[in-house]
């Protein structure tokens, strides 16, 4: 590595950490009722600091976007970035507006997250902020875009990820929203995975060059599709495997203490089979 590049990476560095700091005060502007300080440190509230984790991760997948695409030179890309950046942080937080409203609609998120320390709400909180920011990435990557486009991708990716919440809800064989508020932290983490499993499609979707909007929107209804229909069933093949003769479910919701191992089991199996149709389409 050459001097140049080292100082080209540590001026990229420091652009990404700026974009992180004025994301972080954008967090605490849309939750000015939270006490941060106090939920973290003298509550040890766990089910705030998943949110806070999964709100960090997903800023930086949504700044990965402008980062990660093709280079046009350090000038451009740091007016990209300049540009970029701040509409990564503003979909973000719009996201999560609209999500709650939609995902986890049936409840108050911010009584089961600050009074009840929820870690089941909190962990899907953490779920919808990374598969956000997968979205952004997906919809501010590759070349030929523009702002109009950006927007339009992470648009139809929203729609995409609240209709595939709702789809998720029908195929199982419990109430999400019931089993989250009555405190089953298992039912929360398998759902997350599904959630991050759907956002990590999106990111492939919509991370392609862009050349019009037939081809475009044609590659990702395409790629959306037969990601939305493979990823149950290859999960349903991976809990054959990691669970032969059990239900799954009723690990979740009939057991007297929920299984949280067999949640990460449903999790780790939706994440790791988005990756494998991301990888094989």
């Amino acid at each position: 590595m050459n001097l140049d590049h080292f100082l080209s990476s540590l001026t990229y560095l420091g652009s990404c950490f700026a974009i992180l700091a004025v994301g972080h005060w954008v967090f605490i502007l849309f939750r000015r009722s939270y006490a941060i300080q106090s939920e973290l440190v003298e509550k040890d509230n766990a089910a705030f600091a998943l949110v806070l984790c999964g709100y960090y991760l997903g800023l930086t997948f949504s700044i990965g976007g402008v980062i990660v695409g093709p280079s046009t030179g350090l000038e451009n890309d740091l007016i990209d970035m300049l540009v970029y950046g701040p509409l990564a942080i503003i979909l973000l937080n719009l996201s999560a507006l609209i999500n709650d409203r939609f995902i986890l609609s049936e409840f108050n998120i911010k009584k089961e997250i600050l009074q009840d320390q929820n870690c089941g709400t909190g962990v899907i909180e953490f779920a919808i902020f990374i598969a956000t920011g997968l979205n952004i990435f997906g919809a501010l990557y590759g070349l030929g875009g523009s702002m109009v486009t950006a927007v339009v991708f992470w648009f139809i990716g929203q729609i995409v990820l609240i209709l595939a919440s709702k789809y998720y809800n029908l195929i199982t064989q419990y109430n999400i929203h019931e089993q989250i508020e009555n405190d089953n932290v298992a039912v929360g983490i398998g759902f997350a995975g599904a959630l991050i499993a759907i956002g990590n499609l999106l990111r492939a979707a919509s991370a392609e060059n862009f050349i019009s909007w037939q081809d475009n929107l044609t590659t990702f209804i395409i790629f959306i599709g037969i990601g939305i229909i493979l990823l149950p069933v290859i999960r349903m093949l991976t809990d054959r495997i990691l669970l032969p003769g059990r239900s799954l479910s009723d690990e979740l919701v009939n057991q007297v203490k929920p299984n949280q191992g067999a949640a990460f089991l449903e999790a780790s199996s939706y994440i790791g089979s988005s990756f494998l149709i991301t990888w094989c389409i």
